[in-house]
């Protein structure tokens, strides 16, 4: 029996955590999903996840690949009980799925999509969970703003600085608010994500909202390519990542 490549599909609250990837002193989900899964597996496990989530930032919908060795298929799959046992709460694996020995969690993945959540009223369940704001905010502007996304593909001005990245381009093809009771979500999909894009987005549409900068402003700022021209990043409570797809895998 040789090594198998599977992928995990979990989701996690990201409150009590330094962020999906392993960092030194620091405790990540990805270092408790892996402690879990060696154990289980009694064997070094070694994953790599679909992007990195920053600290506070939740998941409910994220998925990693990992390979393992000399252990049948079937009891692969049956694994989900036996590590969720092991791993805290906030962190719960949904299944495993056989794939193919070069299946990339991270470069195979063909969309992703988050929601940022917003309310306006103290509210102590939406603590951590949610960005309290109190201003008052035009949501048609906002999505008339989020809509001209779609228009563009360098979102320079979107970036964390000092990335790794190749290129800045995205290709966005939803972006919207809506409003909900004592509240908004926005949510977005894009084929890749730029570091702390979307909080930036979300802050520099705020900004729109509060009627700071117009559409033209907006636009101006997406051209700019500076990140120095855009809104704040607005805090990671708010912000969930929803949805990953592959070809490789329903």
């Amino acid at each position: 029996m040789t090594k198998k490549r599977y992928f995990i599909q979990l989701s996690y609250d990201g409150s009590l955590y330094h962020g999906w990837q392993i960092q030194p002193n620091a405790i990540t989900v990805q270092a408790l999903l892996d402690k879990a899964m060696s154990v289980y597996f009694r064997q070094n496990i070694e994953t790599l996840g679909c992007g990195r989530t920053d600290a506070g930032v939740h998941a409910t919908d994220f998925y990693a690949h990992f390979d393992v060795e000399n252990i049948e298929e079937a009891k692969v799959l049956k694994a989900v009980t036996g590590i969720n046992a092991l791993l805290p709460y906030q962190i719960a694996v949904k299944r495993v799925i056989p794939v193919k020995d070069d299946a990339h969690a991270r470069f195979d993945a063909i969309s992703r999509a988050y929601k940022y959540y917003v309310h306006f009223e103290k509210d102590p369940f939406k603590v951590n969970r949610s960005w309290l704001l109190k201003d008052q905010l035009n949501v048609d502007l906002m999505n008339k703003a989020a809509k001209e996304l779609l228009n563009y593909t360098d979102f320079s001005c979107f970036s964390k600085s000092n990335t790794q990245t190749f290129t800045n381009n995205c290709k966005i093809s939803n972006a919207v608010f809506d409003v909900l009771d004592n509240g908004l979500v926005f949510t977005i999909q894009a084929d890749r994500f730029l570091r702390n894009m979307v909080r930036a987005i979300m802050g520099t549409l705020v900004r729109v909202g509060k009627g700071e900068i117009n559409l033209e402003d907006f636009k101006t700022i997406i051209e700019s390519k500076s990140r120095s021209k855009a809104g704040q990043s607005v805090p990671a409570c708010g912000l969930y990542l929803v949805e990953v797809k592959y070809n490789c895998i329903k």
